[in-house]
C-alpha cells in the first residue's frame, strides 16, 4: 500500500516535470522565433491591401523608365568615345548604382502590388535590406565623388585630365563601394541575433533595418547604436562634404574673371545639383516624419519611403539627359544612326 502511493507520487512530479518543460519551450523566445518568424509579411497601401493593385501600374512605370534612362545613359557612355571623361564616368557609376538601387526593392515590390505575395523569407529580407542599404549609401559617395569632380573641372581646368585619371577615377570608385559594404555589413548579422516574438508585419514593401529592428522582442539598443553610426560616417559625413566641395566651388566661380565662364561653369553642376537634392530632401523629410510625425498616416509614411527609394532613380537620368548637352545630343546620335551634328 505505501509502495503504491510512493509510486503515484513519482508519476505525479515525473508529469509535472515534463509540464514545465513543455510550457518552458513554448515560451521560449528563440523557439517563437524558429516557428513563428520563418517569413515577415510586407505591407503595401497601409490599412488597404484591397487597393494594392492602384499601385501596379504606376510601379510598371517607374520601374521601366528607371532600367531605360539608366541603361541608355551607361550604352551611349560605353559607345562614345567622346564621353570618356571624367564626368561622364561618374555619370555611368551614378546611373549603375541608381539601377542597382531600383533592382534590389523590386522583387518585393512587384510581387505586394502585382501578385499580392506578402510573405517573404527571413534570410530573404535581410539580404534585400543588406543591398537597398549598400547602393544607398554608394550613391550618397557616388554624388560626393562627382562634386569632388566638378571641383577639380572648375578650378584646375588645365590639370582636370591628370588630376583625374582613369586610375584614380578607379580608386575613388572601389572606395565609395567598400566603404558602403563595409559599413553595411554588420547589420544582417545584427539583425539574425535577435529573437522576434511578437508581430512579424513589416511597415514596408521591402525590408529595411529600422522596420525589422522594432519587431524584436529584446533590447535593440547596439542595433540603434550601430545604425545611427553607421548613418552619420556615410550620410551625415557626405553631406558636410557635399557643402564644404560647393563652398569652394563657389570660390573657384567668383575668381573666374569673365560673367559669362562664370555662368558656364555654374551650368556644369546644375544636373549635380539637382541629383543631390532628389537624394537628400527625400531622405531628410522621411527622417524628420519618422522622428516627429509618429502621429501622421502610415500612408504618409509608406509614401515618404517610396518617393525616396523610388523618385532617384528615375529623375537622375532624366535630369541629366535633358540639362547636359553632349549626353542629350549623343542620345540622338546613337539611337538616330548618327544623321545629326555634335
Amino acid at each position: 500500500m505505501v509502495t503504491n502511493r510512493i509510486i503515484a507520487s513519482w508519476d505525479k512530479a515525473i508529469v509535472s516535470l515534463s509540464d514545465c518543460e513543455e510550457l518552458h519551450s513554448t515560451m521560449s523566445p528563440f523557439n517563437q522565433t524558429t516557428d513563428n518568424h520563418q517569413n515577415f509579411i510586407l505591407t503595401g497601401i497601409p490599412g488597404m491591401p484591397e487597393k494594392d493593385f492602384w499601385m501596379a501600374l504606376p510601379l510598371c512605370l517607374l520601374y521601366s523608365t528607371t532600367f531605360l534612362g539608366n541603361v541608355i545613359i551607361l550604352v551611349v557612355i560605353k559607345v562614345d568615345r567622346s564621353l570618356h571623361e571624367p564626368m561622364y564616368y561618374f555619370l555611368a557609376m551614378l546611373a549603375a548604382t541608381d539601377l542597382s538601387l531600383s533592382l534590389s526593392s523590386m522583387p518585393t515590390m512587384t510581387s505586394v502590388h502585382w501578385f499580392n505575395w506578402r510573405s517573404v523569407t527571413f534570410d530573404a529580407c535581410i539580404t534585400q535590406m543588406f543591398f537597398i542599404h549598400t547602393f544607398g549609401g554608394v550613391e550618397s559617395g557616388v554624388l560626393v565623388a562627382m562634386a569632388f569632380d566638378r571641383f577639380v573641372a572648375i578650378r584646375f581646368p588645365l590639370r582636370y585630365a591628370t588630376i583625374l585619371t582613369h586610375g584614380i577615377i578607379g580608386k575613388i570608385g572601389a572606395t565609395v563601394l567598400l566603404r558602403s559594404v563595409g559599413a553595411v555589413l554588420p547589420v544582417p548579422f545584427l539583425i539574425k541575433r535577435l529573437p522576434f516574438c511578437h508581430s512579424n508585419i513589416l511597415s514596408h514593401a521591402y525590408c529595411l533595418h529600422q522596420d525589422a529592428m522594432r519587431l524584436a522582442c529584446a533590447d535593440t539598443r547596439v542595433n540603434s547604436i550601430y545604425g545611427l553610426l553607421a548613418v552619420i560616417f556615410i550620410i551625415v559625413l557626405d553631406a558636410l562634404i557635399l557643402l564644404i566641395s560647393y563652398f569652394l566651388i563657389l570660390q573657384a566661380v567668383l575668381g573666374i574673371a569673365s560673367r559669362e565662364e562664370r555662368l558656364k561653369a555654374l551650368n556644369t553642376c546644375f544636373s549635380h545639383v539637382c541629383a543631390v537634392l532628389l537624394f537628400y530632401v527625400p531622405l531628410i523629410g522621411m527622417t524628420l516624419i519618422h522622428r516627429f510625425g509618429k502621429h501622421l498616416s502610415p500612408i504618409v509614411h509608406m509614401l515618404l519611403a517610396n518617393v525616396y527609394l523610388l523618385l532617384p532613380p528615375v529623375l537622375n537620368p532624366v535630369v541629366y539627359s535633358v540639362r547636359t548637352k553632349q549626353i542629350r545630343q549623343r542620345i540622338v546620335r546613337v539611337f538616330c544612326g548618327g544623321r545629326i551634328g555634335p
